[in-house]
């Protein structure tokens, strides 16, 4: 068995934190950087650097930027009288890749599970009813994943903003049971959003 120097076993140990990233992959990943040359090795670096200085989540609607609020919030050609209110990050680059919203979104940051411990304190739930209190907002579209806590979310959510005067949808379900919206199809996204049910 090849001994690791101390560096490169600490690489290896952070590759391996990453999602799907097992000790093979993790070395493998390590062992291309090791290989790459200095220069292409530091050039990733600075880009890790770079995004961990850099970044922040808007706080508007919890997108990733480098200027608060994001180019989405920031940009008077959106319908901001239009939220999309998704799960995470990732589903909001799903919906942006259809080329077809052209509202604004919020990212509350996971889903109700009481197994799990996350609750409604845990969301970015009071942020959302902030915005809608704030009297622009006439839709929200609760694109919660079609799973059960995704389903759960938007329920809550739904009673959340019964007292308010404005439409309320969900995504039609061309988007299958169990499915989480990243790993969807562009036409998929664009006829679930063209296709969502008003609940209330």
């Amino acid at each position: 068995m090849t001994v690791l120097t101390p560096s490169l076993e600490t690489l290896v140990a952070e590759f391996g934190k990453l999602p799907g990233i097992g000790r093979k992959t993790a070395l493998r990943m390590a062992m291309h950087v090791l290989g790459s040359g200095r220069e292409p090795t530091l050039r990733l670096a600075e880009a890790l650097r770079a995004v961990v200085e850099r970044s922040r989540f808007c706080s508007v609607c919890g997108n990733l930027c480098e200027e608060d609020p994001c180019a989405i919030c920031s940009n008077p050609r959106r319908d901001h009288g239009l939220i999309c209110a998704v799960e995470q990050l990732s589903d909001l680059l799903a919906l942006e890749r259809s080329g077809e919203y052209r509202g604004v979104y919020h990212v509350l940051g996971g889903v109700l599970s009481p197994l799990d411990g996350v609750g409604p304190e845990d969301l970015r739930i009071e942020d959302l009813l902030r915005r809608i209190r704030g009297g622009e907002v006439k839709e929200v579209i609760l694109a919660t994943n079609a799973t059960v806590e995704g389903d759960a979310t938007a329920l809550y959510l739904l009673r959340k903003l019964e007292d308010q005067d404005l439409r309320v949808s969900r995504l039609a379900r061309g988007v299958p049971m169990g499915g989480n919206l990243d790993y969807v199809d562009q036409l998929t996204l664009v006829r679930a959003l063209d296709g969502r049910e008003r609940i209330r």
